[in-house]
This record gives C-alpha cells, structure tokens and sequence, in this order.
C-alpha cells in the first residue's frame, strides 16, 4: 500500500481554487482546541479564494446553518457525548452525503473527526470516488484509559488506523506524533502543525485588576493551568507542584481556567486555588498574560494548543516533553520539559522554576519569540499544499477492501 501514498516531492502542485468539504463534530462556538483550529484552516483558505462547506452536528434547537459567498453550513443531526454533554456526536448520514454530494460534488473531503458522522463520510466519498483526506486529533484510544473502560484502547486503537488508513493522507500536529502513529500501523502520515494569534494571545493583555481579584500582589507568582478540567488531562501534578510551591512561596496562587467534571475534586483538594470558570476571546487572553508560571501536564494531547498560546503571552511552561512542548520549547531556554509521565520530575521541574523569578521572566519572552514564529498563514499554506497535493494526485484510495465489507470487520488488533 505505501506505493500508493502520496509522494509531495514528484508531485507539480498546481494553484487552484479548491471546493473542500469539511467533516467535523465539532465548531465554534463549542469551545476547545479541536473546534478552533478547524474554524482557523476553514477561514484560511476561504481567505485563498477556496470554497467550503462545512458539514457537522446541530449543536442545539437555536442552530442555524450558516452561508454566505464562499461557504456553506450542513448541519446534521447529533447526540450529546457522554461526560462532554455541550458536544455532540454526529449520527451516520451516508445516503444524504451521497445525495448531496452525488449533486454538488467537491474535489476533495477532508475528515477532521472519526465519529459516526465521520465514518459515514468516509463511506461516501469512497462510494463517490471523491479524495479523501484526514486529521488525527484526539487521542480516544489513550483517553479510554481515564473513564474506565481501558479495555476498549487496542480496539479503538485498531478502528482509528483502519480508518485513517482509507484515506490518502492523515495530518498530524507533531513529528512525535507521526512516528508514534507509524509504529502502530498508520500510513501515509503528514505533519501539519498549529499556529497562535499573537496579536490576541500576547504579553500586553496582563491586567493588574484581573490579578487582584485572585488575591496577588504585582509581584506575587500566579501559577496558571488553562483547559479542560477532566480525569484525562492529568491534573493531579499541577496540584503536587503547587503544594510544593506554595511551601516556599507562601504568597503563590494557583489559578485555573476551564471547566469540567474534575472541578468539585479539585476544588476540594486545594481550597486556595482560583477557578475563573470557562474563558474566551480577550478575556482568555487576559487570563493568560495575567499569569506567571503555566503548568501543563496533559499525556493524551496530540498537540495541545493551550502551550502555544501560553507561550505566546509570555509565560514560563513547565510540561512534559511531549507534544507541543516538545515541538516548540528549548529546555532550559524557553520553558522546562519534565521526562514522559514522570509525575516527580515534572513536580521538581516546576518548584525550581518558581523559586527563580529572574528565570521565569527570561522563558517568558523567549517563549514569546518562539510563538511569534507560528503564524497561522504559514500553517494554513502548508495545509492548502497537502490538499491541492491529494486533488492533483489523482490516485485511487488505498482501499483495501471496498468499504461496505470494512463496516463488517472485526475492529481488533
């Protein structure tokens, strides 16, 4: 199969206006990182003169499809995900995808999610003949691990790869994530990453009023952790870290920006701390650049945008060196990278760092540099490329099996 992968090099791309149909069970205004960086590339390449149509759930009974020149909204029918109940699943539509694009047929599909929508996506572009492309986004097989049912990870794991490996390409945000993916069987695996608003997410957004109202003097440390407050992001760490801090730097102050079922737990573990609750636009922004010192130790991300827009306000990291952090921070430079799922190097990384205020400030705005690097037009471009590279192909998919006997396999490794 790997002769039938796309080759980039041999390959003349050739500009031209693409009419991209995008699958994705989540989008703005669903806030997280998956949501976002979807509405970054489908607004970037509306920007190259593309034309888009955007295929996902209905997110509540308020939701209207949206359209306008250039881009048009399908919206399908969806359930509530259980423990992420403001998301929706999408439900198996092939025959209406078919339908609809048996009449307006894109030049290339593009899957961002591996759900019930997204499979019956992938269903009808091999149907259709269409190119088919995709995104690896979201660790589900890791995350299986933190609600109980560990059981499930080598079969999701083994679904993930069937999937991706019907399409002509799967993008990736890291080099690590790549050769993780290509030992467990992953094929024609391309590296995209993620870029960061630095004009939003930027140092000049820090609030003297905002900091006061956690408690903190302007020179009192404000340890940060922004994100889903939920078994899967690991958090017991920052709250080891912090103890430990605090032991040292009796005035420190432990924030956290998000939302989750991990909240009441923490909450009842470290009493002190600040929880602002779910945070967006300007006023994420200013959460950020109002703290000091970013705790990050998520092990199931496959990049991790918060890291990128930590470093981009001007903040010190401490995080595993996964991800992200390992893509983009210099240890000893521009942050600390604690040794994988190490929760004592991680704790320690974190205490010398805080007792180091001169340091703290010195990674920030190394850290600062690094981000103003990841433009999102530079990332977006590199995206345009691999797909006018799958449309100019014009290879068949490296189906093996046509897909109505893949819906029957058995989905273990």
């Amino acid at each position: 199969m790997e002769s039938k992968g796309i080759v980039l090099e041999r390959l003349p791309v050739m500009k031209k206006a693409l009419r991209v149909a995008f699958v994705s069970e989540t989008y703005p205004p669903e806030v997280n990182g998956v949501a976002n960086t979807v509405a970054r590339f489908v607004e970037g390449l509306r920007l190259r003169n593309h034309e888009i149509q955007l295929v996902r759930p209905r997110q509540n009974s308020a939701d209207q499809a949206g359209g306008e020149a250039g881009f048009h909204e399908v919206l399908m029918r969806g359930l509530p995900i259980p423990r992420y109940p403001s998301l929706k699943m999408g439900l198996p539509a092939r025959q209406a995808l078919i339908r609809m694009w048996s009449h307006h047929r894109p030049d290339i599909v593009h899957i961002v999610t591996e759900g019930p929508l997204g499979w019956s996506a992938l269903q009808a572009a091999i149907k259709l003949k269409l190119p088919v492309s995709s995104d690896f986004r979201t660790n589900f097989h890791a995350y299986s691990r933190h609600y109980g049912v560990g059981w499930l990870q080598k079969p999701i794991a083994a679904y993930l790869r069937k999937f991706h490996n019907r399409t002509l390409m799967t993008m990736v945000p890291t080099n690590a994530m790549r050769g993780e993916l290509a030992v467990m069987g992953f094929r024609n695996l391309r590296v995209v990453s993620r870029g960061v608003d630095t004009k939003l997410f930027s140092p000049a957004r820090r609030d003297a009023s905002l900091r006061a109202s956690w408690g903190v003097a302007p020179e009192d440390l404000v340890i940060l952790h922004v994100g889903r407050l939920a078994p899967e992001k690991n958090l017991e760490p920052v709250i080891d870290a912090f103890e430990r801090i605090r032991s040292v730097e009796s005035r420190a102050k432990l924030v956290f920006v998000g939302d989750g079922p991990a909240r009441d737990g923490l909450r009842a573990r470290c009493k002190d701390a600040h929880f602002a609750g779910m945070r967006t636009g300007e006023d994420l922004a200013a959460h950020y650049a109002s703290g000091d010192v970013f705790l990050f130790p998520s092990l199931t991300e496959t990049f991790g945008n918060v890291t990128v827009e930590a470093m981009a306000s001007g903040l010190a990291v401490v995080a595993y060196d996964y991800a992200a952090a390992a893509e983009h921070i210099i240890h000893g430079r521009s942050g600390l990278l604690a040794r994988y799922d190490n929760t004592t190097d991680f704790v320690h990384q974190a205490v010398a760092l805080a007792a180091d205020l001169q340091q703290v400030r010195e990674f920030g705005a190394r850290a600062r540099h690094i981000a103003e690097k990841l433009a999102w037009s530079r990332v977006v471009g590199e995206f345009e490329t691999l797909l006018l590279a799958v449309v100019n192909a014009r290879a068949q998919p490296p189906y093996a099996a046509s897909i109505d006997t893949v819906a029957g396999d058995s989905v273990s490794s």
